[in-house]
């Protein structure tokens, strides 16, 4: 076969598996007219699959008049792969089939040690997914991993993230190929969490989208146009790094970020010792501002205004039409109220500022949409002309428990 025919084959592999993926359970004929490949194309190339065992016979067509066709879905257990949200604080874990059914997670708390602590200990939580899911681990071919900071594709390290030791002197990369035995994608925690939003939450159909995580850190993730916005270093969205709130020039602010310092869990607790004379945790501050403490409600206005200023920002730059707050302390709406009504005292156009709808899972989902497509590409096609993500529609999606 030709080099031409061979990518020309491959490509027509991929357009039948987005028909079944998006329409299944779906006849040879219709998978025909949407792809306006040949009937004799599309059998050959759904004969093979069937003998691979990614898709399988569901049935036949009814309710047409004439002869029924038989109807064709993917095998959604053929493959499965790892989502992982990294965190300073918590690791979630999750476990996506090839139809884009998200299990619930595992959740542990992340290795203080950090460096190869980190990595061992999210190979054994990909372990014990597995387990209690009854997934074979040979099943599972692909790892999604997203962590705060800035994954180096070529060291394979992760830079800018101060949370997490040792990450930005090792080969991070390689270090969770070896451990995990499988491919692995490295990218931004809340990259992975605009496109969930943009997948299954507050930012479908929404092509320019900003998610801003406030919580341990802070950081955002950028879709412009539909497509994720990187960067040169994989480092745009890092917004911890905006050269305001603390001294920009203070050596601190080179590893942790100006922004970071004030609007992070670690800055309000500092901001309210400073007024109180007392060091409490973040939510026993909004518990104190609930009840009327002054110095509590005067903390959480101060962050509320930092945060107006950094979506100001963005919106100046970037004019997405919607902004989701996720995080632990981004998801309080204590907060996001205080954000709306100080961000019209410094921005001169309405911004539409939402909570995330799938909170902690915003980045596991992104996990799974991103790792999904990869894992597509390998094993049905060449990519995607316009680097798109081929994912179902959002309503056939669905979350299980995991079994236990």
């Amino acid at each position: 076969m030709s080099e031409t025919l061979r990518i020309s084959r491959k490509f027509s592999q991929r357009a039948v598996m987005e028909a079944i993926i998006q329409n299944g359970p779906i006849s040879r004929a219709s998978i025909s007219k949407q792809t306006g490949l040949s009937k004799q194309t599309i059998s050959e190339i759904v004969r093979q699959l069937e003998l691979d065992d990614w898709v399988r016979e569901t049935g036949r067509t009814s309710g047409h008049v004439g002869r029924t066709a038989v109807t064709y879905e993917l095998v959604p257990n053929a493959a499965y792969i790892a989502a992982v949200d990294l965190g300073g604080t918590k690791i979630r874990l999750a476990i996506a089939d090839l139809a884009c059914q998200v299990f619930a997670e595992e959740v542990v708390a992340t290795d203080r040690r950090g460096g190869q602590f980190v990595v061992d200990q999210i190979a054994e939580l990909c372990a014990q997914a597995a387990n209690h899911l009854n997934i074979p681990r040979e099943r599972i071919r692909m790892a999604v991993i997203g962590a705060p900071g800035a994954p180096d594709a070529k060291t394979g390290r992760i830079l800018l993230a101060p949370n997490i030791s040792d990450f930005d002197t090792m080969n991070v990369a390689a270090a969770f190929e070896k451990a995990l035995g499988m491919d692995v994608i490295l990218e931004n925690d809340v990259n992975l969490a605009v496109l969930g939003e943009n997948w299954l939450g507050q930012g479908q159909g929404i092509d320019n989208l900003a998610f801003i995580a406030v919580g341990t850190g802070i950081g955002g993730g950028l879709m412009v146009g539909g497509q994720l916005v990187r960067g040169a270093m994989n480092a745009a969205g890092e917004l911890g790094f905006l050269p305001f709130g603390a001294d920009p020039f203070d050596p601190e602010s080179l590893r942790t970020g100006a922004f970071e310092r004030v609007t992070a869990s670690i800055g309000i607790m500092e901001h309210y010792a400073a007024a109180s004379g007392e060091t409490v945790a973040v939510p026993i501050i909004f518990e104190r501002a609930a009840s009327g403490d002054v110095h509590a409600k005067a903390t959480l206005d101060e962050t509320a205004k930092y945060l107006a200023r950094g979506i100001s920002a963005i919106a100046a730059i970037a004019n997405p039409e919607k902004v989701i707050m996720g995080g632990s302390i981004g998801l309080r709406p204590e907060l996001i109220e205080r954000i709306r009504k100080f961000l019209p005292t410094c921005f001169p156009y309405p911004v539409d500022i939402e909570a995330s709808q799938l909170g902690p899972r915003a980045a596991i989902v992104g996990a799974a949409a991103i790792g999904l497509s990869h894992l597509h590409n390998a094993l049905f096609g060449a990519d995607a002309p316009d680097s798109r993500v081929s994912l179902p529609p959002a309503e056939t999606v669905t979350f299980r428990e995991a079994l236990r």
